[in-house]
């Protein structure tokens, strides 16, 4: 998915994390970007329709979004890889969403309490927006979607959670190696340059 000599989603982190942590929203809406088009495509795949009644893909990009801005300063980028953390953010909000699709009362979305951040309001608006409107996101969810069940879990587990092999071969009922050989070939079918460059997780 990304070209040879492109930097990856984690040497990114390594350059904008640091000023991020000292407050600097600006670069981590630089580095959020990037992982942008992978949070509202596993949002499309994973939100059941009672979830996406509370809370849009678009409404959960900038949710999470939020969130993770408000809790860098206790990412670790040596313990725990960028992508993983985000997901882990993201899975709390699709959760909430679920509780909330239970409540007679379904009007407010979760996370409604979080604090604006004006400076970069704009950004948070532009690319959610942007990745609602990619064409290339939408036919990758389409052919998503029309594949066997395991490989769609191989697609959300490996490709956009950037889970362990040994957690998605957990999952999968199948070995470490056999989630790796089959993940390998589903990524080279996949592969299109009209992507985003960090859409799927290559170190996986």
């Amino acid at each position: 998915m990304t070209p040879p000599n492109s930097e990856t989603l984690e040497g990114l982190t390594q350059r904008y994390v640091l000023a991020a942590k000292d407050g600097d929203a600006a670069e981590f809406a630089r580095l959020y970007e990037h992982i942008a088009p992978a949070v509202f495509t596993w949002a499309n795949l994973r939100l059941r329709p009672e979830q996406k009644a509370v809370l849009d893909p678009t409404d959960l990009v900038q949710e999470v979004w939020l969130r993770a801005w408000r809790k860098i300063e206790a990412f670790d980028a040596e313990r725990i890889p960028f992508r993983f953390w985000v997901f882990r953010i993201a899975k709390n909000v699709a959760l909430e969403a679920s509780r909330q699709a239970r409540k007679p009362d379904r009007g407010r979305q979760p996370g409604g309490d979080s604090d604006p951040l004006d400076a970069i309001a704009d950004s948070i608006t532009g690319v959610s927006a942007r990745v609602a409107r990619d064409e290339s996101l939408a036919r990758f969810q389409a052919a998503v979607l029309e594949l066997p069940e395991d490989e769609r879990k191989l697609v959300i587990h490996c490709g956009l959670e950037g889970l362990p092999l040994r957690e998605v071969g957990d999952r999968l009922n199948i070995s470490e190696e056999a989630a790796g050989k089959r993940w390998q070939r589903l990524r080279q079918r996949l592969q299109t340059g009209e992507l985003p460059a960090h859409l799927l997780d290559i170190g996986s």
